[in-house]
């Protein structure tokens, strides 16, 4: 149809019977159009009537929804875009078929769809945007008509059946003979239990929308063939038509996103793996929590949208994926690797690991990841497969991840701190290819549905293979791969470029769901060399690693390592005489911990005996991060370990370290707004964004000069490449290029060092100002009736007042969850006046409670939101 115009013979005001939420009726209007049977057809069409300076915004609908599913995009839209959002002939307000006519069909309704296009002089450039089954049709459409084409964004739908799928189950469901006439015609079932997916649950006012054009039985006929139009067999008539649109997708060269609700029981995990191999220059954004109804469930997919079309409008828009391997620079042959000092020591038997109960040696290491690395690829790992890991810290677990990285693997990294729930939305959403655990690992993996193929830890067998659903073991790849090595001295492939992706490493999620960290190799490799100039590390050196983050990264460092008997991502466990041992197993010199650990450490140090004291004297350097740590518990620790110097860096799961302070340095510097968390480390920049000045610095570098208080942002060579198929939420952390936004807020003090006073989504917004809440925090937990404090903002932003939660001296509980009652109740006068006069600002309450929530990763970082919602839900009233 693509430069055939067909004659507009009327454009009348819309059919919409009346107000609808969020539909501006000046939208509505119908068109009669000639569709491809000869026939005159209306149509119902929004439109926001804008002139298309950019281009037009093509929006498809699927079933059974209609025009009104893209309200939000055509008042979102920005500056200079047309949209047009129309019915499906049979769908919404426009026509419906005859009674003697037989169903529009898919390849009917691409036609149509062009059509109409024509008519209403959409020339072009063109966005398509569609969801459901209109994105199948949208993309077709944009298959037929690619001269127009500038972009193409796709939400929860599918263009083809991946290999070994029968179709989503619910839709199978609606497709039998018995059902589709019952479910989707005679009665609304269809209709009504698509809006109900949502999650949330959607308002009643919106769901009633959603439904109304499909009202009586006559109404819905197109709802039931529509249904009956979707192709699972080679035999359907559609059939080919899907085909081929579903190749013709892989032509289109064009930027592309894809915006996607995870909880879809419709189009799941595989509709999306599908979706990104046809189009591997796609964008991809998981809106996390959102099912089928992604408009609905997640209102930022229309800031999404438009941040895709003003992207188009730049010479920055990407249109390659980024991440993806390419072959080695040659500039970087030579360059240090992660696995460069295994490497250099393959003949030193000197400990370089020990965990669990194992220790082994650089030698057996080097030769287990070359013999593994070697396994993997002849098992089929390929450069850029992504490998799950369900694997405790242990000698197998740096072997296996050494390996993956010497195969050109990706491994990525959720650890149960988050919870099996928070682990199985991670794990699923990183696309996997491939899965390794011991067996309860392997289990879990079943048990949340992981896709890939299975690697276990342990050598299985029969009914245990089967149990597990393993398709191989690492005892087998490694003999696998050490007589493909005796065989052929390349049986590796040739190391990853340093701009491939390494790890996708999940953040704690205590501010909100875990997000992927995507590293390239050159990062993770400078982050390596930060660490080790900035603590002066040699060879000479071991440590202990007590925190997560740093229990894979010794080899790396080329520095041997013990992992404590404990569970990292349970860092609370570890007690002094636990850490003491685990300093001896390999004479470390250097300890990372988490405040948490230290804390418990502290508690237990009256266990340690003399041979415990004597290891923990040979420690030089300790190391804490994850979470502020108080002056007390650190001057506390300097009588465990005596002669080391104690260190608390700054940064995060996107970039560590990014400054650095010692007990020495926060004792001088005194007490301030927040917590002190030292100068920017050699090569990081460090600025801040101030409060109310976000919008006219974008683009821009941050303040970098002191005295400004806002959010800070870090620039260096270590920063994360991206968040995983985390597009708008990337988008918005670069806003400054070049920059990461932290979402901390803290100021620069006149000697260049940073203080952090909270999390900006913590940030208390008064009538009068912002309030950061670290540095109240910390007046009131001076006071000596109180153990712990937070505040936080009640009521909308702009009128915040400002709640203080404490926790009185000796009624902290032992729960550290980040869920549950906390007891709030009002503090008593004295109490209230105390907290008043140490805040240092307004305070509307004080209230008491029994203990703060805390995460459970780090089992140190206050969940304010949670302690904000239950203040609110006490002073309204509510029990």
């Amino acid at each position: 149809m693509s430069g055939v115009r067909t004659p507009l013979r009327t454009l009348g005001t819309g059919p919409v019977p009346h107000a609808l939420p969020g539909l501006d009726p000046a939208w509505s209007r119908t068109v009669v159009v000639t569709d491809g049977r000869g026939k005159e057809r209306t149509w119902h069409v929004l439109d926001n009537g804008a002139e298309p300076v950019h281009g037009t915004v093509l929006c498809v609908h699927g079933n059974p929804t209609w025009s009104y599913l893209w309200r939000h995009v055509l008042a979102g839209a920005p500056d200079g875009w047309r949209v047009v959002a129309p019915d499906q002939l049979g769908m919404g307000f426009s026509e419906r078929a005859g009674a003697d006519e037989a169903p529009w069909t898919l390849a009917e309704r691409v036609d149509d769809l062009g059509r109409l296009t024509d008519a209403l002089g959409v020339d072009g450039p063109v966005v398509t945007l569609g969801h459901d089954w209109g994105g199948a049709i949208s993309l077709g459409w944009a298959v037929a008509h690619r001269d127009r084409v500038r972009g193409v964004v796709v939400g929860n739908t599918a263009v083809a059946q991946p290999p070994g799928d029968f179709g989503p189950p619910l839709i199978r469901l609606a497709h039998l003979p018995g059902v589709r006439p019952f479910g989707c015609v005679a009665t609304p079932t269809f209709v009504r239990a698509t809006s109900a997916l949502s999650s949330p649950a959607l308002p009643k006012d919106v769901r009633d929308a959603l439904a109304l054009p499909y009202d009586t039985p006559a109404r819905r006929r197109a709802v039931g063939d529509f249904v009956a139009d979707i192709p699972f067999s080679p035999g359907h008539p559609s059939y080919p038509t899907v085909a081929a649109i579903a190749e013709g997708v892989r032509t289109l060269d064009v930027p592309a996103l894809l915006l996607w609700g995870p909880r879809d029981p419709v189009f799941g995990e595989r509709y999306l793996r599908d979706l990104r191999e046809r189009l591997p220059q796609a964008q991809v954004h998981r809106f996390e929590g959102a099912s089928h109804l992604v408009t609905e469930d997640a209102p930022e997919h229309v800031d999404a949208v438009a941040t895709f079309l003003r992207d188009l409008d730049t010479p920055t828009a990407e249109v390659a994926r980024p991440g993806t391997p390419t072959a080695t620079a040659g500039d970087d042959a030579d360059a240090e690797r992660l696995w460069s000092a295994l490497e250099r020591r393959a003949d030193d038997p000197s400990p370089v690991v020990a965990a669990g109960g194992v220790t082994t040696s650089w030698a057996d290491l080097a030769r287990r990841v070359a013999d593994l690395a070697a396994g993997l690829h002849a098992a089929g790992v390929r450069p850029g497969d992504r490998v799950g890991l369900l694997v405790e810290p242990s000698v197998d677990l740096t072997a296996v991840v050494y390996a993956a990285w010497r195969a050109g693997a990706v491994i990525v990294v959720a650890d149960k701190g988050l919870g099996f729930t928070g682990m199985r939305r991670a794990l699923r959403g990183a696309t996997l290819d491939h899965v390794v655990g011991r067996r309860q690992g392997l289990l879990a993996a079943r048990a949340m549905g992981l896709p890939g193929s299975r690697i276990s830890v342990e050598p299985v067998d029969g009914a245990a293979r089967r149990l597990v659903g393993a398709d191989h073991d690492l005892p087998g790849l490694e003999r696998r791969g050490a007589e493909a090595r005796a065989r052929d001295g390349a049986a590796l492939p040739p190391a990853a470029d340093l701009d491939a992706d390494c790890v996708v490493m999940f953040t704690s999620g205590a501010t909100g769901p875990a997000k992927g960290v995507a590293y390239t190799h050159r990062q993770a490799r400078a982050e390596v060399d930060l660490v080790r100039a900035t603590y002066g590390l040699t060879p000479e050196d071991s440590y202990v690693a007590a925190f997560a983050p740093f229990s894979l990264l010794g080899p790396a460092l080329g520095l041997g390592s013990s992992v404590p008997a404990i569970d990292v991502t349970a860092p609370h466990t570890l007690t002094a005489p636990l850490l003491a041992e685990a300093v001896a197993a390999v004479d470390a010199t250097v300890v990372f911990a988490s405040p948490a650990a230290l804390r418990r450490v502290v508690a237990t140090r009256e266990e340690l005996t003399d041979d415990h004291r004597a290891a923990l004297a040979g420690v030089r350097l300790l190391m804490s991060a994850g979470a502020p740590v108080p002056v007390a518990v650190l001057q506390a620790v300097a009588g465990v370990v005596p002669r080391a110097a104690l260190h608390t860096p700054y940064g995060m799961t996107e970039a560590l370290p990014a400054t650095d302070v010692s007990l020495e340095e926060i004792l001088a510097a005194g007490p301030g707004e927040g917590v002190c968390v030292g100068r920017p480390l050699e090569g990081v920049r460090i600025g801040v964004v101030p409060f109310g000045a976000e919008e006219a610095l974008a683009g821009t570098d941050p303040d970098e000069t002191a005295g400004s208080t806002g959010e800070i942002c870090v620039r260096s060579a270590h920063v994360k490449d991206r968040y995983d198929d985390l597009w708008l939420t990337q988008h918005r952390s670069a806003r400054h290029p070049g920059w990461h936004r932290t979402g901390d807020v803290g100021h620069l003090d006149d000697a260049g060092r940073l203080w952090v006073e909270g999390r900006l989504a913590h940030v208390v917004r008064t009538a009068d100002g912002v309030v950061t809440p670290v540095g109240v925090e910390q007046r009131v937990e001076g006071l000596g009736l109180v153990d712990a404090a937070a505040a936080v903002g009640v009521g909308p932003a702009g009128t915040q007042q400002l709640v203080v939660v404490v926790v009185p001296r000796g009624a902290s509980s032992r729960r550290t969850g980040p869920r549950g009652p906390l007891g709030l109740r009002r503090a008593d006068g004295d109490l209230t006046a105390a907290v008043r006069d140490a805040a240092g600002v307004p305070v509307a309450a004080v209230l008491r409670a029994d203990r703060l929530p805390l995460d459970i990763r780090h089992a140190s970082k206050v969940d304010r939101a949670e302690v904000a919602r239950q203040a609110d839900r006490l002073l309204a009233g509510s029990r």
